[in-house]
């Protein structure tokens, strides 16, 4: 069975901290080889591979590969401060000699300290320090038993699965005329007990078993769920006082938290909405992520997002691209400095336990959720070194200080804010379960008496010192809203606000409604250490927006750029995903004199790390300068007076649909209906035409 990315991460962890001072390559090299693949469920290297295979070469010459695993993986070593690129070129020609049936799928160069890895079937080159291995382990998803390929669409289509029984749910009871507010929280509380079943929250299979001890035809699913709801939101003192509630509900622990707190309308159910139910619990909720499922179940309230299910979420991958250079790249290099110090490494767990987290758009609460799993990773790390782990510990909640209560977000809608809320607490169970199988002892955070704090309301129009003092706050992060200048229309709330945070500067109408973020966040962290990660579309770093938006954060708010990751392809491996090109920016007031900038050879490469003084508002190493635009051409040429737009009102414009039914009744007109290509069609393949008439008779 393959090992889950939780237990290859953890398991990097510790390979990184083994092997960071060696440096022998004679003596170390199969050693390294054997622990490297051991990270990733190998037990015997010798039973896949070989050491110092041999490699009969042209002239009668022999060569030898340090490891090779046909198919797999070819590794060559040397000692630090060799040229690997020479490394790479000698491993290459040795790997050009194998059966081409078994040439290896993955190459990689090594001094102990560099790792630099070359996937033969796509060309992309990847380098990154072993220390950082935790961060690339998908890297070698076909050596952990994933089919590179499918490496994150397993994981998004068990979600996507498990959204789509959600979905059918969902209709079962909308259709019978349960809606609005009521069934978007019935369905969260169904959720948490579905979860809650399958990870020991509640006792194994007890709430199907529930549910199958209910009427054949649904008669009674209504009272029997009204009555689990109410038992979970009662305290074990009433529950003394209620002698006569029966065991079968009695077996289900108080959970707290306000989840169950509300009384909601009784949702009628017949057969059909009993086998859905059914159905839900059949499937194994241990398996979901909260992160990726949170954006999916969303989507199931919206049946035009429901044919793109899966689409409509932000990858790990994505996320991590901006919580690592922010935050958790320093904090696992302090980790390091100080984990051998007893009083250092207290004080540490402390800081990581005062740091808070807001992210202005959370939506789903993605980001909150991703960021708390890798503080708790750290966390474990920390008590991995404080805590002798061949002894079992009997409790182990008053060592684990990391808590949902440090995380705060503002959503719009009412609905992603119940699945942050609820997502954060099945992130904190996933994550006390790993404790436990670290430390010996289970332990479950209940009643729940922690929780994040997620607000539904406007961010723009709210003041976030109401919802965490900025004295107290650390990190502002997440991906705002991508809606274009262009797509907002006049006079529009979101154009509105864009104009009311940005007041009465010159082509305001210019500025993209995430330009918003960027400015309130800017103001927000004034006087203060916090410091800032936003996702956006790279429009805001190019072309006329740079003058206008960045004026004013460089000049006016005086912040300066940390990290930065230039143009890159959103992808989340989703069927039917949008193509997006964005960037990422991290900024503060503070002025460091290392700045991070990650390049891409392609948008879809992996991404080149580069230390640079300086990034400009266009993520270029250099000095902050702005292009601005120019009305009189810059050499002796026609000046233009308009530039190419429509201006027909859309009356011109044809979908494939309207083109074919024209040309059925007039075929002639075919010669002046051309394809209309603009950056959407370009961008995501979709067609469109327009009736070009150009000195054509009427």
């Amino acid at each position: 069975m393959n090992l889950t990315w939780e237990q290859i991460q953890a398991n990097a962890i510790t390979f990184s901290k083994r092997w960071k001072d060696a440096k022998r390559e004679e003596a170390l090299a199969q050693t390294f080889e054997k622990e490297l693949l051991a990270v990733f469920g190998v037990e015997d290297a010798l039973a896949v591979g070989e050491y110092e295979h041999k490699v009969p070469l042209d002239a009668g010459h022999n060569g030898y590969i340090d490891y090779y695993w046909p198919k797999k993986i070819a590794i060559e070593f040397k000692t630090r401060g060799k040229d690997l690129n020479r490394a790479y070129e000698q491993l290459k020609d040795y790997v050009l000699h194998l059966p081409g049936e078994d040439m290896p799928a993955l190459l990689m160069v090594c001094d102990f300290e560099n790792i630099v890895l070359y996937h033969r079937n796509t060309g992309d080159k990847i380098a990154f320090k072993t220390k950082d291995l935790r961060k690339h382990i998908k890297q070698f998803a076909n050596i952990a038993g994933y089919e590179t390929t499918r490496t994150y669409e397993n994981q998004i289509e068990v979600n996507v699965k498990a959204a789509e029984k959600m979905a059918k749910l969902h209709d079962a009871l909308q259709e019978h005329g349960y809606e609005g507010h009521a069934l978007e929280v019935y369905l969260v509380r169904l959720l948490f007990c579905l979860f809650a079943d399958d990870t020991g929250i509640f006792p194994k299979d007890s709430f199907v078993n529930y549910i199958e001890n209910s009427k054949e035809d649904g008669s009674d699913l209504s009272m029997r769920l009204a009555q689990l709801f109410e038992i979970l939101n009662m305290s074990d003192e009433i529950r003394k006082k209620r002698t006569l509630l029966s065991q079968e509900l009695l077996q289900f622990r108080y959970i707290n938290g306000g989840l169950f707190a509300n009384p909601l309308p009784f949702a009628d159910f017949n057969d059909k909405m009993r086998r859905a139910l059914l159905d839900c619990c059949n499937f194994d909720w241990n398996k979901i992520s909260p992160a990726i499922f949170g954006a999916m179940f969303q989507g199931v309230m919206d049946k035009e997002q429901r044919r793109e299910l899966g689409a409509h979420y932000t990858s790990e991958e994505n996320i991590l691209k901006l919580i690592n250079p922010l935050f958790m790249d320093e904090l696992w290099e302090e980790f390091e400095r100080v984990k051998t110090t007893p009083a250092l490494l207290d004080r540490f767990h402390d800081k990581i336990s005062r740091l808070k987290f807001v992210d202005p758009a959370c939506g789903c609460g993605n980001f909150l959720i991703i960021t708390y799993r890798e503080l708790r990773i750290l966390e474990l790390e920390i008590l991995k070194m404080k805590v002798n782990t061949d002894q079992m510990v009997i409790d182990i909640s008053p060592m684990l200080k990391v808590s949902v209560e440090q995380f705060y977000g503002i959503e719009y809608e009412d609905f992603p804010c119940q699945i942050a809320q609820v997502g954060m607490w099945l992130m904190d169970h996933q994550m006390n379960t790993r404790a436990a199988d670290q430390f010996g002892t289970y332990y479950a955070r209940l009643p729940l008496k922690q929780s994040a704090t997620i607000v539904n309301g406007n961010a723009l129009r709210l003041d976030w010192e109401d919802i965490v003092p900025k004295r107290e706050l650390s990190y502002i992060l997440g991906n705002p809203p991508f809606v274009g200048a262009r797509m907002m229309a006049q006079g529009s709330q979101q154009k509105r606000e864009v104009e009311e945070t940005f007041g009465d500067i010159k082509d305001v109408q210019d500025l993209d409604y995430v330009t918003c973020w960027y400015k309130k966040a800017a103001q927000y962290i004034q006087g203060t250490n916090i410091e800032v990660g936003f996702v956006s579309t790279n429009s805001i770093c190019q072309g006329a927006q740079v003058p206008i938006l960045w004026d004013v954060l460089l000049n006016e708010l005086h912040i300066h750029i940390k990290f930065a990751h230039q143009t890159f392809k959103w992808s989340n491996e989703a069927k039917g995903k949008a193509a997006v090109y964005c960037v990422i920016v991290g900024f503060s007031l503070c002025n460091p004199e290392k700045k991070k900038l990650f390049s891409y050879q392609t948008v879809q490469s992996e991404p080149e790390e580069k230390i640079v003084e300086n990034i400009n508002p266009y993520l270029l190493p250099g000095g902050d300068c702005f292009v601005t635009a120019q009305k009189k051409p810059l050499c002796d040429v026609p000046e233009m007076k308009f530039g190419s737009q429509p201006r027909d009102g859309g009356f011109f414009v044809l979908s494939p649909e309207a083109r074919e039914e024209i040309l059925a009744k007039e075929p002639e007109l075919a010669k002046v209906i051309k394809p209309y290509i603009g950056a959407e069609e370009f961008i995501n393949g979709k067609e469109r035409y327009c009736i070009w008439l150009h000195n054509e008779p009427f």
